[in-house]
């Protein structure tokens, strides 16, 4: 696990510098509407909540980070990711946001986070849950520092089920993806790696079984953008 991790660590670090542009133009800026549409549902998990605290995990370059302490004044948001150079890109972008005294990072892996128990009233995972070493041990971690009745807000790729546009997404996914991520980071690996994890998520079945299984409760899901995107909420009860 600890090499799977150092692996995908590396690609990352690699990668970093060019990372949000990719993600922008890679998924024609549909990648900050699915964004702001899981974060709008963590806001609405809170509302209730005095002082709330947010865990962000495999928070990259943090662009999930900031969204999630603009919720409001009163939020306070932990990073933790695996890759250095995705972090102090995450640093410097809350910084020149003026975001610092309410924004943290720390290097972590999902797989052992180093929070204590019932630490936090919600987790957001944007796009990570394919790159866990040990699926569902990062799924159980974030259940340990969750506080009761707190909310798990997965977003995560997926293959699309309609058989037309399944087409098109393979064949952007495949063949063009790769050529625009070596055009522009220099690393044609990482793309083809991303495109493998996505198809080797669970399908939204078996997820869910999965998040039962780890010991999630009030399990729901959603397709966004033909099924392109999906995003997934749970419970610690």
């Amino acid at each position: 696990m600890a090499t799977d991790n150092m692996h995908i660590a590396l690609m990352f670090n690699d990668i970093a510098p060019t990372y949000d542009k990719l993600n922008h133009v890679l998924s024609l800026n549909v990648d900050k509407i699915w964004r702001r549409k899981a974060v709008k549902r963590v806001k609405k998990a809170i509302a209730d909540v005095e002082n709330p605290v947010i865990l962000d995990v495999a928070c990259g370059t943090a662009d999930s980070t900031v969204a999630l302490a603009n919720i409001g004044e009163n939020v306070r948001v932990e990073g933790i990711d695996i890759s250095d150079g995705m972090l102090k890109i995450g640093e410097e972008k809350v910084e020149r946001l003026g975001l610092t005294s309410r924004i943290s990072f720390s290097k972590s892996f999902a797989e052992n986070i180093d929070f204590r128990d019932n630490t936090f009233d919600a987790a957001m995972v944007a796009f990570g849950v394919r790159n866990f070493a040990d699926r569902e041990q990062g799924l159980k971690e974030i259940l340990r520092v969750l506080k009761p009745h707190g909310t798990l807000l997965v977003l995560e790729l997926s293959e699309p089920q309609n058989v037309i546009v399944r087409w098109i997404y393979n064949l952007y996914f495949k063949n063009i993806l790769p050529l625009i991520g070596k055009r522009l980071s220099g690393n044609a690996k990482a793309y083809r790696y991303l495109q493998q994890t996505v198809e080797k998520f669970p399908m939204p079945k078996e997820f869910m079984a999965l998040l039962d299984a780890c010991g999630y409760k009030e399990l729901k899901h959603k397709a966004l953008t033909c099924g392109l995107c999906r995003i997934y909420q749970a419970k610690k009860l």
